[in-house]
């Protein structure tokens, strides 16, 4: 069983920047950050597979930066140039795989808000 615990929320203001983190209870090469508003669906932001394989959502790609910190199972997003739609509760989402099966483990979140 995996455990993610994010930290880094807050409020900023707009054009200000926050760097979330997740750690991870082990290892967890493929992680991923979502986010989700009140009364819609939790949106991909930004993955990152191993260290180098990134992907980014169109509405962060240039503000946004996904990163591993592998001794300390910990994967960081860097948001810049923040605006008001980035507020929401972002989750940690990381993949495993044993065996030919995979598991899915979520956060438990942390709130960003951007005030303008």
């Amino acid at each position: 069983q995996l455990r993610l615990v994010e930290s880094g929320g807050g409020t900023v203001e707009v054009g200000g920047s926050l760097t979330l983190s997740c750690t991870a209870s082990g290892r967890a090469p493929a992680t991923n950050w979502y986010r989700q508003t009140p009364g819609n669906e939790r949106d991909f932001v930004a993955g990152i597979i191993g260290n180098r394989g990134t992907n980014y959502a169109e509405s962060g790609k240039g503000r946004l930066s996904i990163s591993r910190d592998d001794p300390t199972n910990t994967v960081y997003l860097q948001m810049n140039n923040l605006k008001p739609e980035d507020s929401a509760t972002y989750y940690c989402h990381a993949v495993t795989s044993t065996a030919g099966h995979s598991k899915n483990y979520w956060g438990q979140g942390t709130h960003v808000t951007v005030s303008s």
